[in-house]
């Protein structure tokens, strides 16, 4: 399990982040982070492991997604390729409620 997040942890902390969003295209419509980068869960993986995020390596990210359990998957996937990544606990959802 990845670290997390409180939503208004994170929205104090908003600018120290690289928030990533790891939602599917179809689940966008609902609303995102401000500044976050939409990168599907599956493909956030593939550039880690492809080292084609490199530019983010040595920043904190959060990632994201609907529920939290892609969110969590994807940021120990990252922590596994050696990023400093958190989860947003809750998701989406509790962004909206903060």
């Amino acid at each position: 399990m990845a670290d997390t997040i409180t939503a208004k942890e994170l929205m104090s902390q908003k600018n120290d982040f690289v928030i990533i969003d790891v939602r599917e295209s179809d689940e966008l419509d609902g609303g995102k982070i401000v500044d976050s980068v939409h990168m599907p869960l599956g493909l956030s993986i593939r550039n880690a492991k492809k080292k084609q995020i490199e530019g983010i390596r040595g920043k904190k990210i959060c990632t994201y997604c609907g529920t939290g359990y892609r969110g969590n998957i994807a940021a120990d996937e990252l922590v596994k390729e050696g990023f400093d990544a958190i989860t947003l606990e809750g998701g989406y959802p509790s962004w909206n409620q903060s």
